[in-house]
């Protein structure tokens, strides 16, 4: 197979209509070659430009050339050699105000190194969730935060996140490796060329699974980072004044640990009211994806 034949299959497997932008090429360059004047009204500037890209269109005397007819040809052809059937999803755009979200997103992030920031941020929480504190304990407020976090956080994931995209990105991944497998053990050089291209070309379904992941996770610390910042904010940490002293010195005991504070160190700097929050916020996550049934891991087909 010739590198024109593979990287035609690679063309047309990502895109369908390049097919029909070949066909046209093909029926225009009868004479050898073929110009864009000749092509522009059946074809796009897009599928131009990748058709030169690819090197299947090459410099002509007049026009572009076709680099190898015959391999076009072959390569339009139905492929029962066992090539990817599985189609590259189309990547996710992030909306502008997915674009703030992660702007604002990063200057709460200031919160945890400037003092001022921090105190704005949370003072500003601290209208919502202070009154708490005068109602019940804190680890019930701790509770409630995680509750929220775990709730907002399975509702964004499952709205924002495109499960089937995340399965398509997979099942690609997947039929590359084992066909990869297959021509192995065949000594199919040929094939492993072939698979070896289309491995670097799907490269970029990485990318694209990453945007697909993190466009939920900007908009859940966007909500997370200020009650954060809130308990960072009552308790004290890295040498900063507590908020409410008389909480950050409210005396608990937990199991191997003993008798404890809420800004004792557990583990390393970790303090005991983060390692009550992750511990909750981990429970109700579960509790709230079960009860509402909501998958959070794309099913491969």
């Amino acid at each position: 197979m010739s590198k024109v034949e593979r990287r035609v299959r690679s063309l047309v497997r990502e895109d369908g209509e390049m097919r029909d932008a070949l066909e046209t090429v093909l029926e225009h360059a009868s004479g050898g070659e073929v110009r864009w004047v000749d092509v522009r009204d059946e074809i796009t500037s897009g599928q131009w430009g990748r058709l030169i890209e690819k090197e299947i269109l090459i410099d002509g005397e007049e026009g572009f050339a076709l680099a190898d007819r015959e391999g076009i040809e072959a390569g339009m052809r139905d492929d029962d050699s066992g090539g990817s059937d599985v189609e590259t999803p189309e990547t996710t755009s992030w909306s502008k105000w997915d674009k703030l979200a992660g702007l604002a997103t990063l200057g709460a992030f200031v919160g945890y190194a400037v003092g001022p920031v921090r105190n704005a941020i949370a003072g500003a929480i601290d209208v919502v969730l202070g009154p708490l504190l005068n109602v019940v304990p804190f680890y019930v407020v701790i509770m409630v935060i995680a509750l929220a976090t775990g709730l907002y956080s399975t509702l964004l994931r499952a709205g924002l996140m495109d499960m089937e995209k995340m399965s398509a990105y997979q099942d690609r991944m997947k039929n590359i490796q084992e066909r990869r497998k297959e021509a192995e053990k065949r000594d199919d050089d040929e094939a492993l060329d072939e698979i070896q291209e289309e491995q670097m070309e799907a490269m970029g379904d990485q990318l694209g699974m990453f945007k697909e992941q993190f466009r939920p996770m900007v908009w859940i610390m966007f909500l997370t980072i200020p009650a954060f910042l809130w308990m960072f904010w009552v308790i004290g940490y890295r040498g900063s004044t507590a908020a409410y002293p008389a909480v950050a010195d409210q005396a608990l005991v937990v199991p191997l640990a003993g008798t404890v504070t809420w800004d004792t160190g557990i583990v390393g700097p970790i303090q005991m009211w983060i390692l009550w929050y992750f511990l909750c916020s981990m429970a109700f996550t579960q509790l709230v994806q079960k009860s509402l049934n909501i998958e959070m891991s794309p099913s491969s087909s």
